[in-house]
């Protein structure tokens, strides 16, 4: 079969010398590179490709198109089914809480190519291990629901990301994302050290020729090449695998979360349940994207939730705009503990989608939380709302 890359990636072999002499590739193929797909599609000439991430994902004439194509075209006579679960400012936290319903309840998936390295850097700003909670937590849900299927680890890059590259370090997002690939065997594609080889090389400029952080259409073109070529160099099986799941790098990943409908709580106070609107959000803009859904909604400090649940964690899926308070939590009549909504870099002009955790660190048992609107507030926000789309917990 005759197999096309969308360009030559000259420098996907090459290999960048860190700051500790080590050679970091571009492309890393783990033992299987993604041969359970590639039987799948030899074997019953049908697959289901899932994309998950943020806006990079999210961009209609992105990878999430490319690969599709490149899919069809190399691959003619397999009856595709593609589904686009990018998702702009989301972090693979909001990842991890959202990709049963967003992925899973799509039907089977073949093959999943995952990206939030750029937003746990630059959106949320996570540290290390949560970093690496949310992306095992999205790597363990996948594997339970299609222990025959494959991922493809995608690391995206910004200006910061490709300055450490540069430098010879690795962001943090990226190294927690490629230590979840490697201990789960994955193949990962490392956008960041391609871009910086090529610009190295002399054979591609950062904005002229990838664009941004949202890369122009030459930027994805080179990325998914890349991603295609794991899929291209990939011997394929006889026949899909079950995938051996090792033990969790992190016993407390978020890798068994249930999205919790608002109105399963009790609300004491002035909640408002009603559509994402401007009625509703009376500051800052709301993306598109969030105005098909339902929010619980209180602007007054002091209104108050109570939620039995039974799980280890226990967060929240927000919109965080200009007026954005902070929430304080109870667990089985603790001392409160205090959470700031309001997003400092992004919320004073817009109502900012963000995934908060509550309490974690908890026992598998029941618990019973209590959740209050608090008088504080972060010093920029010009209010005490808080606007829940849903809870989450990790059971």
């Amino acid at each position: 079969m005759n197999r096309l890359l969308y360009l030559p990636v000259l420098a996907i072999f090459f290999l960048a010398p860190s700051s500790d002499g080590a050679e970091t590739p571009v492309i890393e193929m783990g033992t299987r590179g993604v041969s359970n797909f590639i039987a799948k599609m030899e074997k019953d000439r049908t697959a289901h490709v899932a994309f998950l991430g943020g806006s990079i994902t999210q961009k209609d004439t992105g990878h999430s198109k490319k690969v599709a194509d490149w899919l069809k075209e190399n691959w003619s006579d397999v009856d595709f089914i593609f589904t686009n679960a990018g998702l702009a400012s989301t972090c693979s936290m909001s990842g991890a809480f959202r990709v049963d319903r967003d992925v899973l309840s799509q039907g089977e998936v073949d093959l999943l190519v995952l990206e939030f390295a750029v937003n746990d850097d630059q959106d949320a700003a996570h540290d290390r291990e949560t970093a690496i909670r949310g992306l095992e937590g999205i790597v363990r849900q996948y594997f339970e629901a299609n222990p025959k299927g494959d991922i493809i680890s995608v690391q995206y890059v910004n200006p910061g990301i490709l300055a450490k590259k540069q430098a010879g370090e690795e962001a943090v997002s990226v190294a927690a994302h490629k230590t979840v690939a490697r201990h789960y065997d994955l193949p990962i594609v490392d956008v960041g050290q391609g871009l910086a080889n090529e610009i190295a090389a002399g054979t591609m400029t950062w904005e002229a020729d990838y664009g941004d952080t949202h890369p122009k259409d030459r930027g994805y073109v080179f990325s998914s090449g890349l991603i295609t070529k794991v899929i291209d160099d990939t011997v394929s099986g006889e026949t899909p695998q079950v995938v051996s799941i090792p033990e969790p790098l992190d016993p407390r990943s978020f890798d068994s979360i249930k999205i919790v409908d608002p109105q399963q709580l009790n609300w004491l106070g002035g909640w408002q349940w009603a559509p994402v609107s401007e009625a509703l959000l009376t500051a800052g803009s709301i993306r598109a994207d969030y105005k098909q859904y339902h929010a619980l909604r209180s602007d007054e400090a002091g209104d108050y939730l109570y939620y039995t649940f039974s799980g280890d964690m226990l967060g929240a899926f927000v919109l965080a705009g200009p007026d954005a308070g902070m929430l304080e939590v109870s667990i089985d009549g603790g001392e409160w503990k205090a959470v700031d909504l309001y997003h400092e870099r992004f919320s004073k002009g817009m109502n900012y989608p963000r995934s908060v955790i509550l309490a974690d660190g908890l026992s598998h048992a029941y618990h019973t939380a209590a959740i209050r609107v608090s008088e504080e507030k972060n010093e920029l926000s010009r209010g005490h709302a808080a606007t829940i789309l849903h809870f989450a917990v990790n059971r």
